[in-house]
């Protein structure tokens, strides 16, 4: 299939996307000013010549340089390009870049998963206008795309929410080996967090939800002493008091809502 992609950032994602678009048979017009010759990508030296031309356009710089990189392209794309957003970024940041698009469509599409070992085949969640046309343009290439009947921002709404249980996990992994390598547990505590997490499944996450609910105030306290722990063992303690703090606002809502038959927010909260 012979389509033109032009591909703004080429750094990890970008250059692992754009060699994937080169393989499967894509004419591939790259431009990043901080990295050099990709094989196979024709290299471009602005945005305004890497787009020209290009039926589908990729940005993947960030989402700090989305704009400008827009901008500049601007009045190299017509009518019948596709733009598309894939940097991680706000709803809004998302519409925003929609409505600054001068012509063609756009496209807001979130990765759903890490780029490096996947590359073009790394799932992809699209909405907007373009949302369609870029999954008919970049599927047939070798790309994964679920087309969201929905404006711009609705793609990177469920990427963010996603995120919050994916970094958050992360991070509550990281405080916790750090503690327990201080403690020299750190071997037990990482065959325990693996065993866990392979037998996560639909049912844990209901537990784990209805656990923290009914037995929030004996929780509470438990998250209290592991701050303890981790404060006497010299991490810095941030996710267990943060699990604390919420925690204990589940158990005064209980208590209130016990007491007056209502939540603490009254009836719409």
């Amino acid at each position: 299939m012979d389509v033109v992609v032009a591909v703004l950032g080429l750094g990890e994602a970008g250059s692992e996307i754009a060699t994937d678009l080169v393989a499967a048979g894509a004419t591939v017009r790259g431009y990043d000013p901080r990295v050099g010759v990709l094989p196979g990508v024709l290299t471009c030296h602005s945005e305004a010549e890497a787009v020209r031309g290009a039926a589908l356009v990729l940005s993947l710089n960030s989402a700090r340089d989305a704009s400008t990189a827009l901008a500049n392209a601007g009045p190299e794309l017509t009518d019948g390009t596709v733009y598309a957003d894939l940097n991680t970024a706000s709803a809004q940041d998302k519409v925003r870049l929609a409505a600054q698009l001068p012509r063609g469509q756009f496209a807001d599409v979130a990765l759903m998963a890490p780029v490096p070992g996947r590359g073009l085949r790394t799932p992809m969640l699209a909405a907007g206008s373009g949302a369609g046309r870029y999954a008919a343009l970049i599927g047939p290439l070798g790309a994964r795309v679920s087309v969201l009947e929905a404006g711009p921002g609705a793609a990177a709404t469920r990427k963010l929410l996603r995120s919050v249980f994916y970094k958050g996990l992360a991070a509550a992994v990281i405080e916790a080996l750090t503690a327990a390598e201080k403690a020299g547990l750190e071997g037990w505590l990482r065959e325990n967090i693996a065993g866990e997490l392979a037998g996560f499944d639909q049912r844990t996450l209901d537990r784990l939800i209805g656990g923290s609910h009914r037995h929030a105030l004996r929780r509470a306290h438990e998250m209290s002493a592991a701050t303890e722990l981790l404060e006497d063992l010299g991490v810095t303690p941030r996710i267990a008091p943060a699990s604390r703090d919420l925690l204990a606002e589940l158990a005064e809502r209980a208590r209130w809502t016990e007491v007056s038959g209502s939540s603490p927010g009254g009836a719409g909260d």
